[in-house]
């Protein structure tokens, strides 16, 4: 009788993992068809592009629209599109390489010393995401142009700076706040500063964290398409979610270009999440699970 409860209830299980599974292939199948239908857009002829009823797979592959994206094959450039991809990688890394370090110290601050109203400015920092971009783009364009920086790499740098800071010191509190501050107690009296608890003992057990932090903020510069619409104006600043307007005219549109720079803009994306894919894991996952 036991070993009967024992069976049916390991099939019970091995049956309800199954769905689970099933359940979330379904669901990431669903979500990838938008990325999926971008690519075979832009490697279909143009005859199948707005052909109806819809041809999904393409009976061709065919490399004109990346081809006319960098003037290749005797074919025009179609969009200054290294331009945009520099000016892209520019300000997100720009951004990413000082926001998350300020982020990070910020995260530590309010992880380790308390003082009044402490909990309420962290919630404060963290408020400022909430405002919509299209709201901002104004209040910006003015400021920018106060100080001469609109339509250009360093403004728009500056600008996803101040949006990423109050994310990552937010997340970077969570993970100090999941390290014992006993390891910091027996640091100080081993004569350590509190820098040196930083940076040796603290920073090393929160790099997953580290890694999470800064591919959200890279991703959210990257894709971040209102502020830069405004703030951005000519090919020496504009940004590639900017520069897919450059394909819609005012009687037709380049579907099968915009996709092509559409599979552009995905790839320095995936392959920066490849890179920090163990941290990010390991970010997301950590403190799940108690020891």
């Amino acid at each position: 009788m036991t070993i009967g409860r024992r069976t049916s209830t390991r099939r019970r299980i091995h049956w309800r993992d199954i769905g689970a599974n099933s359940l979330a292939l379904t669901v990431l199948l669903l979500l990838a068809l938008p990325a999926v239908w971008i690519i075979l857009t832009a490697f279909r002829p143009n005859s199948e592009v707005n052909a109806s009823p819809p041809v999904w797979i393409p009976r061709e592959i065919t490399f004109d629209a990346m081809a006319s994206l960098f003037g290749l094959g005797g074919q025009a450039a179609t969009v200054p599109v290294m331009s945009y991809m520099f000016n892209s990688l520019s300000a997100a890394l720009l951004a990413t390489v000082i926001s998350v370090p300020i982020g990070t110290m910020a995260g530590y601050a309010f992880s380790r010393f308390e003082f009044v109203g402490s909990r309420f400015l962290l919630l404060l920092l963290l408020l400022t995401r909430a405002v919509p971009g299209i709201a901002l783009g104004l209040p910006l364009f003015l400021l920018m142009r106060r100080v001469g920086l609109i339509d250009t790499i360093p403004g728009l740098a500056l600008v996803y700076m101040a949006l990423n800071i109050p994310f990552t010191a937010w997340l970077m509190d969570g993970f100090f706040r999941r390290i014992p501050k006993e390891l910091d107690d027996a640091a100080w009296v081993d004569g350590a500063s509190h820098w040196q608890t930083f940076r040796k003992i603290d920073l090393p057990l929160a790099l997953p964290g580290l890694g999470a932090a800064s591919v959200f903020a890279f991703l959210a510069a990257w894709n971040e398409y209102q502020i830069a619409s405004v703030i951005t104006k000519t090919p020496a600043s504009k940004t590639f979610p900017v520069g897919l307007s450059d394909f819609t005219t005012q009687f037709t549109t380049d579907w099968r270009g915009m996709a092509a720079m559409s599979v552009l803009m995905i790839l320095p994306a995936v392959v920066f999440v490849l890179l920090t894919q163990r941290s990010l894991t390991k970010g997301l996952t950590f403190g799940a699970v108690k020891g």
